[in-house]
């Protein structure tokens, strides 16, 4: 018997299912078994309500009226702050900046921080395995000024290449901006090394933990990092709301990344005075009704439990790496070892483009994704323009893992016969 299979857990699969309205769908008169958690996760009637009640109930503008509904449409929004403060251990809620999702906070802090840091001859580290929203801006932004942009490559087994990092992140470099777990290779990378290294040259660390923060505990004191961001879809919440941490003398030194209503204190026909955290960074009218939702979806993760969460995908991922390991046709991309990564296994057939597979699998209701997953470089390092990716969340099961299996032998069958 295997670690993964002595675990106990705090909450009920079925009982979480029974949450999940959308787990009752058929597809193609199949059960849905939704395997694409690493793209956006369902979400559970909690959240759902908590969205729909703001527009019943309490639909107003924020920060901008005394009248009653305004009042409580600022009081929710700026809880669901509180709450994502608590879920991360930010010290205090005013260094949670509500964005769009996280390419956005990236961009924030490469516009901002890093524009006004950043000159000829120093340098920008990031990883090999990065999303595109956290390689792009950095190629930009080094080009403009004339900075180099180093790369921390990732070996063959799915790990980064650490051996020569104190050449790598070295006295030139500015900041470190990296990805906490792959959404291709499913690796937890090492972020409190890279951290400490880092601080050593005086450097900042951003950290994109768009696949860390809905899957296991994520506390920004203990870790140190500088920056830090996530999206609200990734974790029950709804779209279009992300979330930038970052340290208050940072953030408080940084420039506006946009301008207009509420981000300033004072203006007039001459000049403006900007507002404090975090509103200096919140712009225009803000995402309130998604805001509350994403609280919500905070509810019910801290209901769950973040260590019982992060136990129940280690141990789908360990029985997925072990029954997908069986089929010969496979190829897995990412360490071996499960406690190395998140709930999230990347693959090829070894006869069928993943597209054709994915196409095979949904006709069996099963969702996967199937393309470079945003990350063209990495994918591109196995000598593949694309890869099929099965992930993980709170409502899967070994059923579903086992339906996977049978359904990809199923579509090989077909498109072999």
């Amino acid at each position: 018997m295997n670690d993964s299979e002595n675990l106990i857990h705090t909450f009920d699969v079925e009982d979480v299912r029974a949450d999940f309205p959308i787990l009752n769908r058929k597809i193609n008169g199949m059960d849905l078994v939704y395997l694409d958690n690493a793209a956006t996760t369902q979400k559970p009637r909690h959240v759902i309500d908590a969205l729909t009640r703001y527009y019943e109930e309490t639909n107003a503008n924020v920060h901008r009226g005394v009248h009653t509904l305004s009042v409580e449409a600022t009081d929710a929004y700026e809880l669901a702050r509180e709450k994502v403060a608590g879920f991360i251990n930010a010290p205090r809620p005013e260094t949670v900046i509500w964005t769009r999702n996280t390419s956005e906070s990236l961009n924030l802090v490469a516009a901002t921080w890093a524009e006004e840091h950043v000159a000829k001859g120093d340098n920008i580290v990031i990883t090999a395995m990065e999303h595109h929203s956290n390689i792009v801006p950095w190629q930009q932004l080094a080009m403009k000024k004339q900075a180099e942009l180093r790369y921390i490559a990732a070996g063959k087994d799915g790990l980064l290449e650490m051996s020569n990092i104190s050449k790598i992140i070295d006295s030139n470099t500015k900041i470190v901006s990296t990805t906490h777990v792959s959404n291709v290779l499913g690796t937890v990378n090492p972020v409190d090394e890279l951290t400490r290294r880092a601080h050593e040259v005086g450097a900042v660390v951003l950290v994109d933990a768009a696949q860390s923060v809905p899957h296991m505990p994520v506390d920004v004191q203990a870790m140190d990092v500088d920056f830090l961001c996530f999206s609200a879809h990734k974790m029950l919440g709804p779209t279009g709301i992300g979330v930038l941490y970052g340290k208050y003398d940072l953030l408080n030194d940084m420039s506006p990344f946009m301008f207009g209503g509420d981000m300033i204190l004072e203006v007039t026909y001459e000049d403006a005075k900007w507002n404090d955290l975090p509103y200096k960074f919140e712009a225009g009218t803000p995402n309130i009704a998604d805001a509350i939702a994403t609280g919500a979806a905070v509810d019910y993760l801290n209901n769950l439990g973040m260590e019982n969460v992060w136990r129940h995908e280690q141990e789908l991922t360990a029985y997925a790496l072990e029954q997908m390991s069986a089929l010969a046709s496979l190829k897995i991309i990412g360490p071996k070892d499960p406690t190395l990564r998140g709930g999230v296994i990347s693959f090829m057939h070894d006869s069928i483009h993943p597209h054709d597979l994915g196409t095979g699998l949904d006709q069996l209701g099963i969702a996967i994704r199937t393309g470079h997953h945003c990350a063209m470089p990495l994918v591109r390092s196995y000598d593949v323009v694309a890869a099929a990716r099965a992930s993980f969340y709170i409502y899967n099961t070994k059923h579903e893992i086992d339906e996977l299996v049978n359904g990809i032998s199923e579509t090989a069958g077909y498109f072999n016969s």
